[in-house]
């Protein structure tokens, strides 16, 4: 439980309208100008993230303003007072505090009221204190002036939850405004404009009875003239929008800043909207509001590589949810490996594109074509460097993995290792896997121990391989600020990948999947996709293989989206 102040006396003459107190005769106007000082965060990120709504906007009003001799305040469990006191506060340009009943103020409101400097309080709705002899449960329906809230010097100017009794106290109009639905009162805050003020109301009403009084009143002289300060252009606020964080951006808004709503997510990489804006206006200081981002790990990173701008394929900087890959698997140099290799490249292409199109009627979210290139291959012989995998050439490579990048398409480099290890051949293709779109994949059924040859076992790697590539992979990808990646394990055998329950899920650089790319009968196949399942870690993705000639008998896309349960996120054809 918060600590309260002592009960706001009410000392000051009440009044009937919204007006109070004119300046006294012969006073300095300058004198009694607000001084409003707003305050760029001192670093890139800075982080507001209290769990408590009377907390955060405390902690709001520390990050925004050094000064403030006008400050607006609302009880917390107010939605109509809070909502147009957010309105006043951007209208003024001035701090929006939460934490009073009317007869009382939380502890953390009067410590920001005194180091702001704050002279005058407007308060709105049930935090107005109630006139005289009057019960609290009248202070939201009449308007007064009371003397300071115990422990500072600010005057209280109490207004009802009244659109027009708000307008005459900051003697300004007040645009009519579309309820507010439930859910949406931060997005509403944030496009609040100081140059265009507006009335923000919830659906449903919930805010006091417009009086004639309060309507009519003569509001001069009710509020000090305020000096506007200099608005925080460079400083840009996101939030996920819950409720907790709307006087906080209020009072951003009031400030100059601007506030994006991420919806729901505390990754920036995951709001194409924060993605885009941040690479096009280039902020100089970003504000993470909100509880849910104190418990976001790398917030750092994330933010940097969303402000790159660099989308993946179907947009954001995640794969996953938000999008199915349906790809042509095989070598560029030969139809032998795979459906990929029967065409050139723009042929390829143009498949690949086809085969997605037959999905996205079936499924609710974006589809993406994508290739999955062998990049190394099981070789019958030892070669030259005795690894039993012949490497392809970068430059080999590159035409391909570039012509389907520009296309649209994403790109996933296939290990086939032999005798070597995944870490060592995934270093050759660094390159290519610098770039956005390009992810990887490991081939367990062709990964060989010192004394094996292929085709005489089906091949294994230990967890711990695996591993020292998700460490690989994710360095990468943090390292050159880039999307997402993803990081595919082929699997139709549970001892391919023994101690998979020990597999490292915490990299966020990455999406690891698990690829079930047994052939035969559907039967078999079901069974394997249901084995693999029970035995893997949480947290992973997962991808289905389709085969043209070995599956008895290959499912339509119709078909894989019926019968493939959980539903797949890569479907693959070979």
């Amino acid at each position: 439980m918060r600590a309260r102040a002592l009960p706001i006396a009410l000392t000051a003459a009440l009044l009937t309208g919204a007006c109070t107190s004119s300046p006294d005769e012969g006073s300095d106007p300058e004198e009694q100008a607000a001084q409003i000082v707003t305050a760029a965060p001192g670093e890139r990120l800075t982080l507001v993230a209290d769990e408590d709504p009377v907390a955060m906007a405390a902690s709001a009003s520390r990050t925004f303003f050094d000064e403030a001799g006008v400050v607006v305040l609302v009880a917390e469990d107010d939605p109509a007072g809070t909502l147009l006191g957010a309105s006043a506060a951007v209208a003024l340009g001035v701090p929006l505090l939460v934490g009073a009943d009317g007869s009382g103020v939380d502890e953390p409101v009067l410590a920001e009221l005194e180091r702001l400097g704050t002279t005058t309080v407007l308060a709105v709705g049930d935090a107005a204190p109630a006139p005289a002899g009057a019960s609290s449960s009248s202070a939201a329906s009449s308007s007064a002036a009371s003397s300071s809230p115990a422990g500072t010097d600010a005057e209280v100017i109490g207004v009802p939850a009244d659109p027009a009794a708000v307008a005459a106290v900051l003697d300004q109009e007040l645009a009519e405004a579309d309820p507010v639905a439930e859910g949406g009162e931060v997005a509403a805050v944030a496009a609040l404009d100081p140059a265009e003020p507006a009335a923000l109301r919830p659906e449903g009403g919930g805010a006091a009875e417009s009086s004639t009084e309060a309507g009519e009143a003569d509001a001069e002289g009710s509020l000090p003239e305020i000096e506007a300060a200099e608005p925080l252009e460079g400083t840009l606020v996101m939030t996920t929008g819950t409720p907790d964080a709307l006087a906080a951006a209020a009072t951003a808004r009031a400030a100059g800043a601007r506030v994006l709503v991420t919806g729901g997510t505390t990754d920036p990489r995951a709001s194409e909207e924060l993605i885009t804006t941040l690479a096009e206006d280039d902020a100089e200081h970003v504000v993470a509001l909100g509880a849910g981002f104190g418990a976001e790990e790398g917030l750092d990173w994330k933010l940097a590589t969303a402000a790159t701008g660099t989308q993946l394929p179907g947009g954001g900087q995640l794969l996953f949810p938000g999008r199915m890959m349906v790809a042509l698997y095989g070598h560029p140099e030969t139809g032998a490996l795979g459906v990929l290799g029967e065409q050139p490249v723009e042929a390829a292409i143009q498949r690949a594109r086809e085969h997605a199109a037959a999905y996205e009627p079936l499924v609710d979210t974006a589809v993406v074509p994508t290739f999955e290139i062998i990049a190394t291959v099981a070789s019958a012989s030892a070669g030259s460097d005795g690894n039993y995998s012949a490497e392809g050439d970068v430059e080999m490579l590159r035409p391909w993995v570039e012509a389907a990048g520009a296309a649209g398409l994403y790109v996933i480099l296939d290990l086939q290792p032999g005798r070597t290890d995944f870490v060592t051949q995934a270093e050759l293709y660094r390159p290519l896997l610098e770039l956005p779109y390009v992810g990887l994949a490991l081939d367990p059924e062709w990964r060989l121990g010192p004394n094996e040859v292929h085709l005489v076992q089906i091949g294994s790697v230990e967890i711990e391989e695996v591993n020292r590539v998700v460490t690989w992979l994710a360095d990468l990808t943090r390292e050159n600020e880039l999307p997402q990646k993803l990081l595919v394990l082929h699997q139709f055998r549970v001892d391919m990948l023994p101690g998979l329950e020990r597999l490292d899920t915490s990299r966020d650089e990455l999406a690891i999947m698990v690829h079930a790319d047994g052939q035969g009968g559907q039967g078999a196949k079901q069974s394997t996709w249901q084995v693999l399942h029970r035995n893997a870690p949480e947290g992973l993705f997962w991808g289905w293989k389709n085969f043209y000639d070995e599956d008895i008998p290959m499912l339509t896309p119709g078909q894989t989206i019926e019968q493939v349960d959980p539903l797949p996120e890569l479907v693959t054809y070979q």
